[in-house]
């Protein structure tokens, strides 16, 4: 797991501390496709581009800028990873979650993770938010597998509340409060990169998934490992295969994402100062 050793976390955070005027970030955010607009919510933002920082991956999807942004946001400090990495990327695991471990080092204490997400649950529709309650990793694969670092987290983590119940029943109250519907539901993380088969989303809503995606479920898994107290969202960008009578398109997420922009937007502004 040389990837992920302490040298390498600190040398990057090192890197970012440098060139961020030494912000102490104690929120973390990672944005899904078509998400980067909650960029628009940092002040005072420092850009940092994922290339120059040492030991970073880069991101290759549209819809994921591949930059870190680091400000201010409704009165707390954060660090917000504008594109994430994918395992169909062609990285490991390990380095996929490598800027969780780096959130951690540079002081974060919980994590916001955004995702657009396929319709598992026959009563969404696009354009639905979704809180997730927990998931399902579906993905055949583990950030943590290997040698453990006990410096890093312990070696078998507790993954029964990998999704804050403190920071949900916050979420759902800032949505109340703004008259924003947000559903509640457990979303499954997959391989990718094709999207799934219509038998695939029976066999996921049968085993109990109502969103489904390509990320969110090992950084959430470093997350905890690293003792991050994680709030998860899923935009529900498209209906998942089998359930509407048309093929599915990467532009259709990106269209939808730009949509829901406002309401997410005003959501997790009402948020973050509760985190």
């Amino acid at each position: 797991m040389s990837t992920i050793n302490q040298a390498a976390i600190q040398e990057a955070a090192a890197y970012i501390r440098q060139h961020s005027n030494n912000i102490n970030p104690e929120i973390g955010l990672i944005l899904g496709s078509g998400l980067g607009v909650l960029a628009d919510l940092i002040e005072d933002g420092i850009s940092i581009p994922y290339h120059d920082i040492p030991h970073f991956p880069v991101s290759t999807v549209e819809g994921h800028a591949g930059e870190l942004l680091l400000g201010t946001v409704g009165g707390r400090k954060v660090m917000m990873m504008k594109g994430r990495f994918h395992l169909y990327e062609g990285y490991k695991p390990e380095l996929t979650t490598f800027p969780v471990r780096v959130m951690k080092e540079l002081g974060v204490k919980s994590m916001l993770v955004t995702n657009a997400a396929g319709g598992v649950n026959t009563s969404y529709e696009a354009g639905d938010l979704m809180v997730i309650s927990d998931h399902l990793n579906m993905t055949g694969t583990n950030p943590l597998m290997g040698p453990n670092d006990n410096a890093l987290g312990v070696r078998f983590p507790d993954m029964s509340e990998a999704y804050s119940k403190r920071l949900r029943a916050v979420a759902h109250e800032v949505a109340q409060e703004q008259g924003v519907k947000l559903q509640e539901g457990v979303y499954a993380g997959l391989l990718g990169p094709n999207y799934e088969t219509p038998a695939e989303i029976v066999m996921l809503r049968t085993l109990g998934s109502d969103a489904v995606g390509m990320s969110t479920v090992s950084e959430v898994i470093v997350a905890r490992h690293a003792g991050l107290e994680v709030l998860g969202f899923s935009c529900i960008t498209n209906m998942a295969a089998g359930i509407l009578d048309q093929p599915l398109d990467h532009s259709e997420v990106m269209e939808t994402a730009d949509r829901v922009r406002e309401k997410f937007l005003k959501l997790v502004l009402g948020i973050i100062p509760k985190m």
